[in-house]
């Protein structure tokens, strides 16, 4: 099994990121209303695999509009919320439509401004593909987090780079700018690397857009086919874990 040294790096920094978010973040809720439905089943799925508990501390990261924060509210409203992310011109957003949650601005993903052992429960969503430093960042989050909390984590695998890109040929949209889309097999590596023990890996969305009863049937082939080269081709890839 591939070993990755613990400085790896893309060839993009963190501020990259940061510039790009910014850039968009005036359209950044417009264009996923178009898709809403598949923007927001990564909430719905991930609240669940949460596995949420009364007064339990949250870091969602990144937390762009911090749509995830109503979510997890609905389901546990004793939980508290720290909403971080990267882009000002996405903090500024939330704060427009969410004057009421808890927002922290990072810098970078490679040092988080958090006390070690802190976290009971970690949210991260499509964040995993752009940081510069993946094993630091999920290092971090290891360091942040009690032991035993639980952490779900989703990014598109690499079969979703070419559909992406004709998307946003076709269709335009906020863009994902600096990102790498990596394998499944790639995450699972980094996860066991930086501390985290796989509960769950599952694919999703193997048709994200199209008809109701199109999209159903595609959730209803890709649950059918976990473990296989389908749900590989599902756009979001979901991990559920826990500190080891």
């Amino acid at each position: 099994m591939k070993q990755y040294p613990p400085d790896f790096r893309n060839k993009w920094s963190d501020s990259d990121v940061e510039a790009h978010w910014d850039r968009v973040a005036s359209i950044y809720v417009e264009e996923n209303d178009k898709l809403k439905d598949t923007h927001d089943q990564r909430f719905l799925e991930s609240v669940e695999s949460l596995k949420l508990e009364s007064g339990a501390k949250i870091i969602s990261i990144s937390s762009r509009d911090c749509e995830a924060n109503d979510y997890i509210k609905n389901a546990e409203e004793s939980a508290e919320v720290i909403n971080v992310e990267i882009s000002s011109g996405l903090i500024n957003v939330a704060q427009s439509i969410r004057s009421y949650v808890k927002q922290v601005k990072i810098d970078t993903y490679s040092k988080l401004p958090f006390d070690d052992e802190y976290f009971d429960r970690v949210l991260t969503l499509e964040t995993l593909e752009h940081v510069e430093q993946p094993l630091q960042f999920l290092n971090e989050l290891n360091r942040i987090s009690k032991p035993g909390a639980r952490m779900v984590l989703s990014c598109p695998p690499a079969t979703s780079e070419i559909p992406y890109r004709m998307f946003t040929f076709l269709f335009g949209g906020h863009g994902e700018g600096p990102h790498k889309f990596p394998p499944s097999r790639t995450v699972k590596r980094w996860l066991d690397q930086t501390g985290w023990k796989l509960i769950t890996h599952k694919g999703t969305l193997l048709v994200p857009v199209g008809p109701k009863f199109i999209k159903n049937m595609g959730e209803k082939i890709i649950s059918s086919c976990q473990g296989t080269f389908i749900a590989e081709l599902g756009i979001r890839q979901f991990f559920v874990c826990e500190k080891g």
